[in-house]
């Protein structure tokens, strides 16, 4: 049965997420989603169609479209904060949002995963992990045995989680960063560019480099 989808954002991410789309129903050799249409707050691009999908409108309007899923594309190393106000704001079921993984992405049976995630090409997750809601892990990136991701962070592409890490809500981890095995970050954190973590995280805070060291508490 095909089910229709429609993506949060029309920019970066969220176009990557056609592709993903695409190959999942390339490889079951059906169409297991219809993706109708973005939902972007930018009104220059209403009317338009990227990929020959159309930018149907605001975010706002997501509450009127009926026996349709979502998945939120948002979240850059400047708006991943926003991830949570973002989906509280659509105004549909939790049970409407779609998780979605690439035909490469591999997933141990062993570990839970949560509604409105999205996995992207070559990443791996490893037994016992536990990976919570509304949560994008970009390609390449490794998450391993009994890490914890919680809600509305991003991981972004080339990321190595080592075993019994914990990531908390809504933080941002920077594309080809590594992180020590049992190290917490606290919600709200970025974690910059390639920095290499090998001390817990407060919530709030940026850090980067090798090792990574606190460059600022930013909540905003």
């Amino acid at each position: 049965m095909t089910r229709n989808l429609i993506i949060i954002g029309a920019v970066g991410n969220c176009i990557d997420i056609l592709d993903i789309l695409n190959d999942i129903n390339v490889s079951l050799k059906y169409a297991e989603y219809t993706c109708i249409g973005f939902l972007d707050d930018d009104e220059s691009k209403w009317q338009s169609s990227i990929n020959d999908v159309p930018v149907l409108g605001g975010i706002s309007t997501a509450k009127l479209y009926d026996d349709t899923y979502f998945i939120n594309g948002i979240g850059s190393p400047t708006s991943f904060r926003l991830r949570k106000q973002i989906v509280g704001s659509l105004g549909v079921s939790d049970k409407r949002f779609a998780t979605i993984a690439h035909p490469t992405a591999v997933i141990s049976k062993l570990s839970r995963v949560g509604r409105g995630n999205i996995f992207f090409q070559n990443i791996t997750i490893t037994t016992n992990v536990v990976i919570g809601n509304h949560i994008c892990v970009l390609p390449a990136s490794v998450i391993s045995h009994d890490c914890r991701v919680r809600d509305y962070t991003c991981i972004a592409s080339g990321v190595v989680l080592s075993g019994n890490v914990t990531i908390g809500e809504s933080c941002y981890i920077g594309a080809g960063s590594s992180v020590k095995e049992g190290i917490t970050i606290g919600d709200n954190s970025l974690i910059g560019l390639g920095s290499v973590v090998l001390r817990d995280v407060e919530p709030n805070s940026v850090v980067v480099g090798n090792p990574a060291r606190y460059l600022k508490r930013d909540s905003h």
